[in-house]
């Protein structure tokens, strides 16, 4: 996963909730790299990703650039796909025989909407490109999408999702979530990081402070 403009100092914490998640969706027999990161927020990442004891993927996390890493690791960019919504072919199954690494960008804001082209420098860079959809979706929806068509080998279509879902906290607060999300069950629940919807409604109360 690479950030495509400098990155703060430390990560906010709604970002360290949806990569730890990342490594959650991705699998065990998966490896998640984090890339062009500040030293400080490396070093807040790496601490957060070595905390987390429940089941998922392997993690690193890194200072360098995507080039530098693929370099470093000998592996040519016609084997890493970029997930680009400007992409004209769609993620398929046969995908995860033709690439070995997947490329995400980054979101800076947790509210990117309309969604900003975080992907754009990356896409100067010349890697194959895929999409998977017009509907913008968190960075860990998009790698668990990934993660389902490529390994599991499940079409694109066929994944249960809900669009803009409304988070409810009680009966009469709520936030409407800008993103599509991968759905527990068809016509079910967004899956959301572990801890994102108690930070959301902190963020929520937080808005109403005097």
């Amino acid at each position: 996963m690479e950030e495509d403009e400098a990155t703060p100092t430390s990560l906010p914490p709604w970002v360290e909730l949806e990569y730890i998640h990342m490594k959650i969706l991705a699998g065990t027999s998966a490896r998640v790299l984090f890339t062009h990161l500040s030293q400080r927020s490396c070093a807040s990442l790496q601490e957060k990703l070595a905390s987390f004891r429940g089941p998922g993927a392997s993690s690193q996390v890194y200072t360098h650039s995507i080039l530098e890493l693929l370099k470093n690791q000998d592996v040519p960019l016609s084997k890493v796909c970029l997930l680009d919504p400007r992409a004209e072919r769609k993620l398929g199954p046969e995908d995860g025989l033709e690439f070995e690494w997947f490329l995400f960008g980054a979101r800076q804001f947790m509210s990117d909407d309309p969604p900003r082209d975080r992907t754009s420098q990356l896409r100067q860079l010349g890697f194959p490109t895929r999409h998977l959809g017009s509907v913008q979706m968190t960075t860990d929806t998009a790698l668990g999408v990934t993660k389902r068509v490529v390994d599991d080998k499940i079409p694109l279509d066929d994944i249960p999702y809900v669009a803009f879902p409304t988070i409810k906290f009680n009966a009469k607060e709520s936030v409407e979530m800008p993103f599509k999300y991968i759905a527990d069950r068809p016509g079910g629940e967004p899956l959301l990081p572990p801890g994102m919807k108690a930070l959301l409604y902190d963020d929520l109360n937080k808005g109403f402070d005097i």
